[in-house]
């Protein structure tokens, strides 16, 4: 069977079982508890303001065996280095991007916004109105976090 593949979020919880948020969240938590204490091969994470049903650690090379041949996104280290500016400096400029890779990044943000990595979010309100661009939902997926905030702080990765 077919498993839902966003997270499945609070509102949409409500929006299919009628149950309030608050009702929703004590039972998931529940079951949290539940699949972590049992012997069960899954486990529900939490991840970008969701939840998904997701296998448990011990049992995911078993996974990556079926998975094997799913084309993965390929991410250059342009990409890379354009994404990490992005989620630390959220919302940011293709100005202030390039101010600090030091080199054009158009292409790349072209294809991270292909990809679903980052969005426009609004415009900055200087001259020019340049785009503002912050990561997704899809970052957030891709990379298993939880929320923006879980990114390592800079400090605890070298950078001052």
């Amino acid at each position: 069977m077919l498993v839902y593949n966003n997270p499945l979020t609070l509102d949409k919880i409500k929006e299919i079982t009628d149950l309030e948020k608050r009702k929703s969240r004590l039972i998931i938590n529940e079951l949290i508890s539940k699949y972590d204490d049992d012997s069960r091969p899954f486990k529900i994470y939490e991840i970008a303001g969701g939840y998904k049903l997701g296998t448990k650690p011990q049992y995911s090379i078993w996974v990556k065996k079926i998975l094997e041949n799913k084309r993965k996104h390929q991410i250059s280290k342009a990409s890379l280095e354009t994404l990490a500016i992005i989620a630390y400096n959220q919302p940011v400029t293709r100005l202030e991007i390039e101010k600090i890779r030091g080199v054009s990044c158009s292409g790349v943000l072209f294809n991270l916004l292909k990809h679903k990595f980052v969005k426009i979010s609004g415009r900055k309100k200087v001259p020019g109105n340049p785009l503002l661009y912050k990561v997704t939902d899809f970052f957030l997926i891709h990379f298993g976090l939880k929320k923006i905030n879980d990114l390592p702080k800079l400090s605890e990765i070298g950078i001052k």
